[in-house]
């Protein structure tokens, strides 16, 4: 399915309904940027630079997924404003039109205090609710301070849902975990919205959960929801496990639903998936001129690539991947000076500590490696420790020979979908952990365990030795697979549902 597709999809549903997703993260971002300035004026004045207002679209799965959804079926996107000139574009209600270069729908911006970011989002989002629901080995820290800015940005954003949805119907699309308490903010206020989330992460088990202090408060808040959404039924069951243990409520596990203060939230799965017009990329022609370019800008001489992309997060599996290529070179010599690593690792949240300590040990093991098996002439790995935009990452999925996806515990995982979509040329290996969402889907990939590094190893092994033949094959089936469930697709399903709960009423 592609944009118009999903519009023809929705039909009348959306007619007479306005569409309100709420995300912490905008989907466009405004900053000033220097720039030289130009002519004798501005010379003669000393000016060198002129700052400018520009615009980004932020590195995000959430944005990705959802920009081209709110293209096709316009709206209002409501999410924090965090770019330095995000004030400076805003009408006095605090909207504006985007994308900035061709306006489809509207973003209505909320502001924070940097002490209230640091509560909501990088305390009780991200040292708290995120290595709750990953199962990676990372202890949640709950502070109370954090709960409490957690609790008065949900309200603030859902005072932005009420003011945008205001004598109108609406479906309030909320996205993940950073709103677990909105929706019931949301459906208390205004009981006539249908209000949906889709939780971007996985759901733990019940037994990891009763960890949380404020547990009960965060189903009962996820239950203000009219419908919930996963990305696949294990999670759904997690939660519905989790909620028949901790809440006073019905759950009725035949129609995956939870009833509780006389209505019911349905609980489905809705495995989210990409736009692969986004990631065709050039020409045949034109293709073989960008690996050139992009293979003499990494500094290789013929040597094979193994490829990974991900945020800077401990959940990804990234000193994993590093070891199990180290075990590679230690077990098959034969490869070495024949095949580099290329790890490209995102910054993120880099002011809490378990990132800070995740950066150094990826620091140490990228340099341990290279002195261990380097050369003058080979670097087995090239680590950037920097933002790519999406071009720049298309290339480098076209470049590699095998792309890897070594998640310890992840909802989905989009850049084993974005490497399939890639490679028009029917080429290239997916190796991917069996502990993402994707996995379940993408069977054609050379599955691993991230925790078993000779075994991973050996999955590289056999990756780089796959004959073009056997790739084809198993390329084209991924290709099969995610052209036929396309982020529209994953749209429809899901607002569908809503439509249909939302006509009822």
């Amino acid at each position: 399915m592609n944009s118009a597709q999903l519009v023809t999809a929705l039909g009348d549903g959306l007619r007479d309904t306005r569409l309100i997703i709420v995300a912490n993260r905008e989907p466009y971002t405004h900053v000033r940027q220097s720039r030289p300035a130009k002519g004798l004026l501005n010379w003669m004045r000393g000016k060198r630079e002129k700052v400018e207002v520009g615009w980004t679209r932020p590195a995000s799965g959430v944005v990705t997924a959802l920009d081209p959804v709110m293209r096709a079926c316009g709206g209002t996107w409501i999410a924090h404003g965090h770019g330095n000139a995000d004030r400076e574009t805003v009408d006095r209600y605090d909207r504006l039109r985007v994308p900035p270069d061709r306006p489809k729908y509207t973003l209505r911006r909320v502001w924070m205090t940097p002490e209230e970011e640091q509560g909501y989002y990088y305390g009780l989002a991200n040292n708290a609710l995120w290595p709750l629901c990953h199962i990676a080995y990372a202890r949640p820290e709950f502070d109370e301070g954090d709960w409490n800015q957690y609790v008065k940005i949900n309200r603030r954003f859902a005072d932005a849902v009420l003011e945008e949805a205001e004598g109108s119907r609406a479906v309030v699309f909320v996205q993940d975990y950073h709103f677990a308490l909105l929706p019931r903010f949301v459906k208390n206020a205004r009981p006539d919205l249908t209000v949906c989330q889709f939780w971007h992460i996985p759901w733990p088990n019940r037994e990891a959960f009763r960890v949380c202090p404020w547990g009960e408060t965060i189903l009962d808040g996820m239950l203000g929801n009219d419908l919930l959404g996963f990305h696949i039924q294990y999670h759904c069951n997690n939660f519905l496990d989790t909620v028949d243990r901790a809440l006073e409520s019905r759950v009725d596990y035949e129609h995956f639903a939870v009833w509780r203060g006389g209505r019911p939230t349905y609980v489905r799965p809705f495995p989210i998936s990409i736009d692969p017009a986004l990631w065709a990329g050039p020409k045949a022609a034109d293709r073989k001129a960008e690996l050139r370019a992009t293979r003499r800008e990494l500094g290789l001489n013929g040597e094979r690539l193994i490829f990974g992309v991900d945020r800077l997060d401990y959940t990804k599996g990234i000193p994993d991947r590093l070891k199990a290529f180290d075990r590679l070179l230690r077990r098959r010599p034969e490869w070495r000076g024949r095949v580099s690593m290329l790890q490209v690792g995102a910054p993120s949240r880099d002011h809490l500590s378990k990132y800070q300590a995740l950066s150094t040990e990826v620091d140490a093991i990228v340099a341990s490696i290279n002195s261990r098996h380097g050369t003058d002439k080979w670097k087995p790995i090239i680590y950037r420790h920097e933002h790519h935009d999406p071009d720049r990452i298309a290339a480098l999925y076209r470049a590699a020979d095998v792309c890897v996806v070594s998640s310890l515990h992840d909802g989905m995982n989009l850049v084993a979908k974005e490497f399939i979509s890639s490679r028009t040329d029917d080429l290239g290996v997916l190796v991917l952990s069996e502990f993402t969402g994707a996995a379940k889907e993408l069977d054609q990939a050379v599955p691993v365990n991230p925790f078993a590094a000779d075994a991973f190893g050996d999955a590289l092994h056999v990756a780089l030795s796959m004959p073009p033949a056997e790739q084809a094959r198993r390329m084209r089936l991924l290709r099969e697979r995610v052209n036929r469930h396309t982020v529209y697709d994953w749209a429809a399903s899901l607002l569908q549902a809503a439509v249909r709960m939302e006509a009822v009423r």
